[in-house]
């Protein structure tokens, strides 16, 4: 994985922001921003006075792992909800991200999950989400080329079938997605965006599906040779992973979350992470 300084990172954002950025603010049901208010405390952690994170850290410019240091825009984030909720905030080494929700509804190892989780149906069955905090697409990235254009019912057609292999990264949505709309191409789950990447840029794989923000950057930036071919407008929503035992983390942290937008924290960090 190539890495950059924060001047090199923003300006490279800057020169694909407007595909990343789709629907980058939270909503709120009141359309209104959240008034602040107190934080309750009456909540467990598995580690007093710390709020402990699980992540894959493989997600740029959300999380990713550098010179031994968690960053990214959902790391700044979990270290500002911890401050609020007056406690220090301290990473797991990287985690495979399909272990996260398993990790988190048995307990023990880790508070939260903040990787860049969709809000999911599915995944509410097994922990609680916190009320969302960024909005994403999904995307489709191939090597430039392949020569793959064109609105999402061609890209669909070009890659749905058996000679066409897609990588995804294991229990996202962008697995779900793909083998629901390619049934005839072989779908194969890997561990992190990266090896999705590299397989796509070697020419292991033809395709990748996953989150647009993410793929987006590492096109701009690591694999050049790569190119975001379609946007899916899947309208999806980043939320914090809880355990359903723990509803009273998951309120403190809502009303963290309400705390940063009504005072102008979260605006801050979006522009710090992603440009204007």
């Amino acid at each position: 994985m190539n890495t950059m300084d924060r001047r090199s990172f923003l300006k490279a954002t800057a020169a694909f922001g407007a595909l990343t950025l789709t629907g980058c603010g939270a909503k709120n049901s009141g359309g209104d921003a959240p008034a602040e208010g107190p934080i309750a405390t009456d909540f467990t952690l598995v580690k007093e006075g710390t709020l402990i994170v699980a992540s894959d850290l493989d997600f740029i410019p959300l999380d990713y792992y550098e010179d031994n240091e968690a960053k990214g825009f959902d790391v700044d984030l979990s270290k500002e909800i911890a401050k609020r909720l007056g406690l220090e905030c301290e990473y797991l080494p990287p985690q495979d991200f399909d272990s996260i929700i398993p990790m988190i509804k048995q307990g023990g190892k880790a508070d939260i999950g903040n990787s860049a989780f969709s809000i999911t149906d599915e995944r509410k069955k097994e922990i609680d989400f916190t009320d969302p905090y960024l909005d994403s697409n999904l995307g489709i990235a191939v090597k430039k080329d392949l020569g793959i254009v064109g609105n999402e019912e061609a890209v669909v057609k070009a890659l749905n079938n058996a000679d066409m292999t897609v990588a995804v990264q294991a229990a996202t949505t962008g697995e779900a997605w793909a083998r629901e709309n390619m049934p005839n191409a072989t779908i194969v789950p890997l561990a992190s965006v990266t090896v999705c990447m590299t397989g796509v840029s070697t020419g292991q794989y033809q395709a990748f599906c996953a989150d647009l923000p993410v793929i987006s950057y590492q096109c701009a930036v690591s694999f050049t040779d790569c190119t975001v071919c379609l946007e899916i407008p899947t309208g999806e929503q980043y939320g914090i992973v809880v355990s359903k035992d723990n509803p009273g983390l998951t309120a403190a942290i809502n009303q963290a979350l309400a705390n940063m937008t009504a005072d102008g924290t979260m605006d801050a960090l979006k522009t710090q992470w992603f440009g204007e």
